[in-house]
Parts: structure tokens; sequence; C-alpha cells
């Protein structure tokens, strides 16, 4: 793989020894964007090593981070969820990288991984007030599915034929 040239975005998947960095684009995002998530910044101290290992650590999940010009500026995850279907959970990106395709890339990466392990849908939960988070999945062939528990919409991508 070649470095990324100025100005490119780089996406690497994160391992449990990454927790670190994970621990702070989680807490970046939930500081930059609490009206786009159910949890809180409170409700992830930075000192909780355990519980920030634990994330990176569940069994069949891919989480990524994005980079441009060697910074973190994005996440987001895959998480299986069985029924034939990978969650697609916590995607962010910093405001200052927004627009250069970003969270295009992540989401690429999560459905092109989803895809690998067979699935046959990638869903998500997005706020209902989060019109814009909306939007963008929608324009990338997300439906949506139901209303979740009112509080939020879920969304679901077809990947093969069931």
């Amino acid at each position: 793989m070649t470095e990324p040239s100025a100005g490119e975005v780089a996406v690497r998947v994160l391992a449990p020894a990454d927790w670190p960095l994970w621990r702070d684009l989680r807490r970046a995002a939930l500081a930059d964007a609490p009206h786009a998530f159910r949890s809180r910044l409170a409700d992830w101290g930075p000192r909780e090593e355990d519980r920030w290992r634990a994330r990176l650590a569940l069994p069949g999940a891919y989480h990524l981070a994005a980079f441009v010009d060697g910074r973190a500026v994005g996440t987001t995850s895959g998480l299986p969820a069985g029924d034939g279907a990978v969650e697609l959970h916590s995607v962010w990106v910093a405001t200052a990288a927004r627009g250069r395709g970003v969270g295009g890339l992540l989401l690429d990466a999560v459905e092109e991984w989803a895809r690998a392990t067979g699935a046959e849908r990638l869903r998500l939960g997005v706020l209902a007030g989060n019109a814009a988070a909306r939007a963008v999945y929608s324009r990338r062939g997300f439906v949506v599915e139901g209303a979740g528990d009112g509080a939020e919409v879920r969304m679901t991508k077809r990947l093969r034929e069931a």
C-alpha cells in the first residue's frame, strides 16, 4: 500500500491496540456532534481503558479510522447483527474534513467488508432529527425500515437478494 499524497484520505482498520486513537476519535465525535449520537461524552470517560479496549475487541466487528494528511478525522464501525445483517455504527467525520469524501470512503469500506462476510443487509439507526445524515444514507441506497423507538429511524441497504 502506498502512502497517500497530501490531502488524500486514508482509511485504516483498527485493532484493540489502537484503543487510544479510537478513544480520541469517539470523544471528538461526541463533543463535535452530540445531536447525532445516543451516547454522550460523559458516558465515555477518558480513563476507562478496559471499556475502550473491549469495544475494539468485539468478536467479528470491523472498526475504521480515516486520516487526512496523517491526522485522524473520521471513524465508523461495522458490527455483526445476526440474521444476515451488519449494523453500521457511529459514523463521524470531523467538521473540517467534511466534503472531501471521507464519509463515503468509510461507508464504502464497511459495505465492502459486510459483503465479504456474506451479509445480506447493512442497517443502521439514525436519530430522527438528524435530517442531514438521513439524506446521506438515502443517497447511498438506504431505505427507511421503521421508526425504532421513536427517537431513531431504522434504515437498511440490501447488499444481496435473500
